[in-house]
């Protein structure tokens, strides 16, 4: 796999809010976290440019919602923002996909002459599918480090009930098998982006 020098990285939705598995329910991989935070520092120590991408819930149910501690991003994204060499932007959203947020990523990638993005965070099956989906669909070579995101469990229509670990295979495949992105792993990216 190949990394090209001015790949973005972008984290989406790596927040506080996440934690609060009352809210959410049972989440999969356990190791995200770590993974997340090794593609940030790669990205960094390599001049790359990244993207921090933060949903700011109006649902007023939401622990993302503004205002709220769970907006925050999680400590270890936070103590990482600014220590890179190469552009950072922060996007802040409302909806699913990063690129209908603000400031305009499509705009900002574009005028960076970024044209492969790698994808990782929260949740699988949300907000990172949905930004890889529409990454692919505006023409970018779009790479979602599988395991370097996680998800919850969900309840769909007619009483159907997935597991965390279902619905982000299932988003793997949907976005893997339907072309929209390379999904792949953690250490093959870091691997390729040394």
């Amino acid at each position: 796999m190949e990394i090209v020098r001015n790949a973005a990285l972008l984290v989406v939705d790596v927040q506080k809010g996440f934690e609060e598995s009352g809210f959410w329910g049972p989440r999969n991989n356990p190791g995200a976290d770590e993974n997340i935070g090794a593609l940030i520092d790669v990205w960094q120590g390599t001049g790359r440019p990244v993207v921090f991408v933060r949903h700011d819930s109006v649902r007023p149910e939401s622990p993302l919602r503004p205002g709220q501690e769970g907006n925050d991003f999680k400590e270890y994204v936070a103590e990482r923002r600014g220590r890179g060499a190469g552009g950072e932007l922060l996007v802040t959203k409302t909806v699913n996909s990063a690129f209908f947020g603000t400031p305009d990523l499509d705009a900002w990638l574009r005028t960076e002459g970024v044209g492969q993005l790698v994808v990782a965070g929260i949740q699988t099956n949300m907000c990172v599918e949905t930004t890889a989906r529409m990454g692919g669909n505006l023409g970018y070579d779009v790479v979602v480090a599988y395991d370097a995101t996680y998800t919850f469990d969900l309840a769909g229509p007619f009483g159907w009930h997935m597991g965390a670990e279902e619905v982000a295979r299932a988003s793997a495949v949907s976005l893997h098998g339907g072309g929209f992105a390379r999904v792949v792993l953690t250490n093959e990216v870091v691997d390729a982006a040394r």
